[in-house]
């Protein structure tokens, strides 16, 4: 404190300009205290919801994935595994449609990549669905923007049942008995099977394909 500053001044003890000056700085101090905890908290409150905004709409990944995926794909050296939460209203939309469950709200996928050459190429991707106590693996190419079956692989169930879903995607019914028959499988097993794939189909276009005006 500058020397001028506690010289009596007329009417004022010492004391009196010592305690003016103090409350004064600490009012000050507490103000300015009180403004930067503000602006923290905002600072704060604004990096939690920008997190909070990523973290929906960006998948969670990591760096594996399940032995039956990693067969799929012999060529790949890398796989990444995305999980991504089905919004509510999508959740309640496909069920609507397929008049099924689905069966978790977090998704996931799996992206195999190859590093040949030096540069990392994804070269696939595909999800696994349970249905009649199998592992189903569905593999998915892009087509015009949007996820389509490429291929359907499933130990002990006939392979013309499952060829049946090749090319096919969110537009199509996906129906047992219209679009695709039993082909080899039975009944019960024929319509598990074909339920959890549409579900998953229409799952990954709400996720990951294109805008529709349909």
């Amino acid at each position: 404190m500058k020397k001028n500053t506690i010289l009596t001044m007329a009417g004022l003890s010492l004391v009196a300009v010592l305690s003016a000056a103090c409350s004064s700085g600490t009012n000050t101090a507490n103000t300015t205290a009180n403004a930067n905890r503000g602006t923290t908290n905002a600072a704060n409150m604004t990096a939690a919801n920008n997190a909070a905004t990523t973290a929906n709409t960006a998948p969670k990944t990591d760096n594996d994935a399940p032995a039956i995926i990693k067969a799929v794909f012999p060529d790949a050296q890398t796989f990444t595994t995305q999980h991504k939460d089905i919004p509510a209203d999508n959740i309640a939309s496909i069920e609507k449609d397929t008049g099924s469950k689905v069966p978790d709200k977090d998704h996931h996928s799996y992206l195999a990549f190859s590093t040949t050459g030096g540069a990392r190429k994804q070269i696939g991707a595909a999800t696994v669905v349970k249905a009649d106590g199998k592992d189903v693996v569905i593999i998915y190419e892009n087509k015009n923007g949007s996820p389509a079956i490429k291929e359907i692989r499933a130990e002990g169930v006939p392979a013309p049942f499952l060829a049946q879903f090749a090319g096919k995607g969110h537009d199509d019914d996906l129906l047992l008995g219209a679009d695709i028959k039993a082909g080899g499988a039975n009944e019960a097993q024929a319509k598990a099977i074909t339920e959890a794939i549409r579900v998953d189909v229409l799952t990954m276009q709400a996720l990951y394909g294109a805008a529709h005006s349909h």
